[in-house]
């Protein structure tokens, strides 16, 4: 008898029976190509900085110009420089929020509960001086000069997505010779905060909905405005979604947590005061609420108007206020995209429909570089000539009106 075994193919299967499918494993990644992505994050990062270059640049002359006259300025007053720019007025209040902490009860004390400070910067402050020699006072002038160069290569990001390189310098330059752009090189949270601010609406610009929604909520950790960043985000979100009529689950979280630092930090100093409007009650200690813009139109009036002899420094915040009008209705005449209008929108109403005291409005308008676009756009259209002329004013008049409001100027910027 003859036995027949059964037919099978050149890779040994039997016809007609299932094959065995191979065991499934998922073989890690190479070491090689880890490297090779930390390597292509540092090239593009390095060309990013090649581009950003003269931007940065422009922004360091411009600020070590205004340093320079302080520098020559404050010892013909009897002053110390240092004290004026890292340990003076707000930064003071900062420097003892990162010794101390935070208030635990309300008082009745006007202008002195520390709870109107938000956290951010002064929780850096605390946290760097750990690691590096010398004073907290020296960290957080170190922390706001940094900032103050990624807020430079934020805003040059802005300008170059827009309308291109040229444009980008020069509202890099414009933000650096604002008239109160000393503060950006105090201990003060004017630089972090526009840091947060400008990349928050790059991020919009590019379409990196969740590092927007980062950004802004780090923006509302460093100041009340933050809620400015928060709306510029979420508002511009909703538009998306509603404009391509598509639920996007990135979009969706971008605009729900894009307020989060800024309602965290209120929620938390309810909390810690035993009543939910905690922190509105510590601005009414600090005279600080809305009312419409009346005491801001009070006072422009009295400037303007009724007073014989009004002090310069306040001159100066009333025609930056003034002028800023004029550029949002600028910046809506050019059709800005809307993250950058409804931010420098809710700023410009928060800061002039402030009852609060008048003499910081201009600094409190600092982080609202949009508003310099229209300005930036022309110049990069005028002369060569035009455009050294009014770039030389800008900066000579902003270190003078720096260096009057931290020498001359008895109050705080």
């Amino acid at each position: 008898m003859s036995s027949t075994a059964p037919k099978t193919t050149s890779s040994g299967h039997i016809p007609g029976t299932r094959r065995p499918r191979p065991a499934t494993t998922t073989a890690p990644s190479p070491p090689g190509d880890a490297r090779d992505r930390a390597r292509a994050h540092a090239r593009r990062l390095l060309r990013a900085a090649h581009h950003a270059a003269p931007a940065l640049g422009a922004y360091l002359a411009v600020r070590l110009t205004g340093l320079l006259v302080l520098a020559v300025w404050a010892p013909r007053r009897h002053q110390d420089l240092w004290v004026n720019l890292a340990a003076q007025w707000d930064s003071d209040w900062y420097l003892g929020i990162a010794e101390h902490g935070y208030a635990r009860e309300l008082g009745t004390t006007p202008n002195a509960n520390n709870l109107a400070f938000f956290p951010l910067y002064p929780v850096l402050v605390k946290a760097v001086a750990v690691l590096t020699p010398g004073s907290r006072a020296s960290t957080g002038l170190g922390l706001a000069v940094a900032a103050s160069l990624v807020a430079a290569w934020g805003v040059f990001a802005v300008g170059d997505r827009l309308h291109g390189r040229r444009v980008g310098v020069l509202l890099t330059t414009l933000w650096a010779a604002f008239p109160v752009g000393a503060v950006q090189w105090m201990g003060y949270t004017e630089s972090l905060f526009t840091a947060c601010a400008a990349w928050s609406l790059y991020a919009v610009l590019t379409g990196r909905w969740l590092w927007a929604a980062g950004c802004a909520s780090l923006a509302g950790l460093t100041r009340p405005t933050g809620i400015a960043v928060a709306a510029a985000v979420t508002v511009t979100a909703l538009l998306h979604l509603a404009r391509h009529r598509a639920l996007v689950p990135r979009v969706l979280a971008a605009a729900a947590l894009a307020p989060l630092g800024w309602c965290a930090y209120l929620a938390w100093v309810g909390l810690r005061l035993g009543r939910w409007d905690g922190y509105f009650a510590v601005q009414r200690l600090w005279y600080n609420e809305l009312d419409g813009g009346l005491r801001t139109m009070h006072q422009i009036r009295w400037l303007l108007w009724r007073d014989p002899t009004p002090h310069l420094f306040l001159v100066m915040v009333t025609l930056t206020l003034l002028g800023s009008v004029v550029l949002f209705g600028l910046s809506a005449w050019d059709r800005q995209p809307a993250a950058l209008l409804v931010f420098t929108g809710v700023m410009l109403a928060i800061v002039l429909g402030s009852g609060g005291v008048y003499f910081p409005r201009a600094r409190f308008l600092l982080p609202a570089f949009p508003l310099l676009l229209p300005l930036a756009v022309h110049l990069s259209r005028a002369s060569r000539r035009h455009r050294a002329l009014a770039l030389s004013t800008a900066v000579l008049g902003s270190a003078y009106c720096g260096g009057y409001m931290l020498v001359a100027w008895s109050a705080a910027p």
